[in-house]
């Protein structure tokens, strides 16, 4: 499958809308935004993978205020993989309510449902180090 420029944009504009609802504490529209049965892995920050849309949302009722206020998402890359699945990998800001922030990568794939794009699997890994690691020739 070739993906249109149509395609793209609303693939982008799905990975957008995340933090969007998020930050205004739609959590009922989820389904906008995930398979029934989407996988989001977020293993790098202290849980385990969460399964379906109602394991998101009340994962997020339950960190509450641990939440970030507000998050960004940039550098959104969408590709076809050769698997023939759409991937789209993109950076995430997360602004939390004290002013501090974090980084973090967010690795999806995507497929085209009835209603539209969706995403089916999310990893979420943390950004903790710069050059994730790579140091200098010794």
């Amino acid at each position: 499958m070739a993906l249109t420029l149509e395609d793209r944009l609303a693939i982008t504009e799905l990975i957008s809308l995340h933090g969007h609802l998020v930050d205004e504490g739609q959590l009922d529209r989820l389904a906008e935004l995930f398979t029934p049965d989407v996988v989001y892995d977020v293993s790098d920050f202290g849980q385990g993978p969460l399964v379906g849309v109602a394991a998101i949302r009340a994962a997020a009722v339950a960190l509450g205020a641990g939440n970030p206020v507000a998050h960004h998402v940039t550098n959104v890359v969408v590709r076809e993989a050769a698997d023939g699945r759409v991937r789209v990998r993109s950076k995430g800001l997360g602004v939390m309510a004290d002013g501090s922030c974090g980084s973090a990568t967010y690795d999806d794939t995507v497929v085209r449902t009835l209603d539209g794009w969706r995403i089916s699997h999310r990893k979420l890994s943390a950004r903790r180090v710069p050059l994730n690691g790579v140091t200098g020739p010794e």
